[in-house]
Parts: C-alpha cells; sequence; structure tokens
C-alpha cells in the first residue's frame, strides 16, 4: 500500500515539473515581446516613401536641359547639306561639315547671321571657312543627341500611341518607341524653366498647316526633339523646338519653325522660315 501511494506521490510531482517546464518554454519575456521606438520609425519611413512613390505625378521630377554646345549657336547644322527652294528665311548661324561649302544651298540674302563652311565653296560673298568651329559643333550635335536619347524614367511612354494631335504636353520627358504623327494642333504648356525632351524611336511628321503652341511662359529654347528617323514638316505648319535627328530634316512649302534643326544628314527647305531660339 505505501508502494502504491508512493508511486502516485512521484507521478504527481513529476506532472507539476513537466507543466512548469511547459510554461517556462511558451513564456516571452516583455522586452522581448515590447517593439523598439526605432523600430516603428522605420517603419513609418519605409510606407511614407512607398507612399511618395505611387503619388508622385509626372513631370514632377527636374528634368535638365540638354547642353547643345556649340551647335546650340547654329539655327541649322548638318553633316551632308543644306538645300533650299528660293526663298527661305533664316535667322541665325548655318552650316555644315565634313560636306563642303557647296553642299549649302542657301543664298547669303536668305541668311541673317553666319554661313560657316569648312573650305572656299560656300555661298559668297559672305561664307565664312572655321572647319575647326565646325568639327566642334557637329560633335556637340552627336553628344547632345545621345544625351537626349539616353535620359531614363520617362514620365509618359507611347502617349496617344504616337499621334499627340489636340494634346496639351506639360513638362517631362516623353518616350516613343516607335513613329509620332501630329495632324492637328499640339499645345505646349508651362512656366520659362520647364523642360520637354521628346524621345522618338521612328519618324517625326506634322500634317499640313498644323501648329505647335507654346502657352503658359513655355520656350522654345527648352524643348527638345530627339528622332532616330526623318522630320517632315507639312505645308505651312509652324513647329517649335530644337529637333536633334539622327537623319534628314524636311521642310515642307511654306513652313516654319522658332527653334534649330540639328541633322546628322541632311536638311531640306522650300520658302521656309528658320528662326534660332
Amino acid at each position: 500500500m505505501k508502494l502504491v501511494n508512493s508511486l502516485s506521490v512521484s507521478a504527481f510531482m513529476l506532472a507539476v515539473l513537466l507543466g512548469g517546464c511547459n510554461k517556462e518554454s511558451n513564456y516571452m519575456s516583455p522586452l522581448a515581446s515590447a517593439v523598439s521606438p526605432l523600430d516603428n520609425s522605420v517603419a513609418l519611413a519605409a510606407a511614407n516613401s512607398s507612399k511618395d512613390a505611387k503619388t508622385s505625378k509626372p513631370g514632377s521630377k527636374t528634368l535638365a536641359v540638354v547642353n547643345l554646345g556649340v551647335a546650340g549657336n547654329f539655327a541649322i547644322l548638318s553633316k551632308s547639306g543644306i538645300t533650299d527652294v528660293y526663298k527661305s528665311s533664316v535667322t541665325g548661324d548655318i552650316g555644315t561639315s565634313p560636306i563642303t561649302g557647296a553642299a549649302i544651298h542657301l543664298s547669303c540674302a536668305e541668311v541673317s547671321g553666319i554661313i560657316y563652311t569648312v573650305d572656299a565653296t560656300g555661298p559668297l560673298p559672305c561664307r565664312v571657312i572655321n572647319a575647326s568651329r565646325l568639327t566642334t559643333a557637329v560633335l556637340n550635335m552627336q553628344t547632345a543627341y545621345t544625351d537626349a536619347a539616353g535620359r531614363s524614367n520617362p514620365d509618359y511612354l507611347n502617349l496617344g500611341a504616337g499621334n499627340i494631335g489636340g494634346k496639351t504636353l506639360t513638362k517631362g520627358l516623353y518616350k516613343f518607341t516607335s513613329n509620332v504623327v501630329i495632324p492637328t494642333n499640339v499645345t505646349i504648356s508651362g512656366s520659362s524653366t520647364d523642360v520637354w525632351i521628346f524621345q522618338i524611336a521612328g519618324t517625326l511628321s506634322t500634317s499640313s498647316a498644323v501648329k505647335i503652341i507654346l502657352k503658359g511662359g513655355a520656350q522654345a529654347k527648352n524643348i527638345f526633339w530627339q528622332t532616330s528617323g526623318n522630320v517632315t514638316l507639312g505645308t505651312t505648319s509652324h513647329f517649335e523646338g530644337s529637333i536633334l535627328s539622327q537623319t534628314a530634316i524636311n521642310m515642307k512649302t511654306g513652313s516654319s519653325i522658332n527653334g534649330r534643326m540639328l541633322a546628322q544628314t541632311a536638311v531640306t527647305l522650300e520658302m521656309s522660315t528658320v528662326v534660332k531660339p
């Protein structure tokens, strides 16, 4: 009987001991369970950062202008020639390089500025031979093209599937992976310090009589059109901004531009008006 009682007491004591162990193993100290103020601050900062990223608006970041270097002093700069249907009007310097001055078909009377050539075959009597300046300008033009084409994180991607007619364009970086057409008037709206860069992987063309209109202080000197393909400005159309083309820029009869035409091949004028901003 005593043996049974002893066994019962021993079993009871063992059960108590095991129960205590289980309680200790499930126990978490107040220090371990508490979240530190630092942890709360980090979590709050992360949440705010995520919120800011989601609510940031297109064009909200500061966009630097494209540095044109010496090329910025030219209204027209071409590597393979400037053809012309008389009478055009150009306000600003023009030049061609490496092709000779014979590829400049504008007359002295059509240009209010300096006509730079790499040799003595340019328009007389006004042409100025300055091969080194032209070489630098062309190199700067190519660098500017690469800069504009290489800008990342666009605010707008393939806006209007490449048809931007009728739209009002605010500041920012616009990227198009194909051609861009402008069949109706476009408004570029912003302040005098706002910047617009258009990256176009294909061609750029405007329809006849279409106008690009500046609003709210926007300036042509802060608008850059980088195109891989040809640019065609329709008959009597009006354009704003500097065009950096990897190929040709063609102005149809009576068209005008307040900007620059910087072409890595040829520029064509047809009774056109070009004014450097």
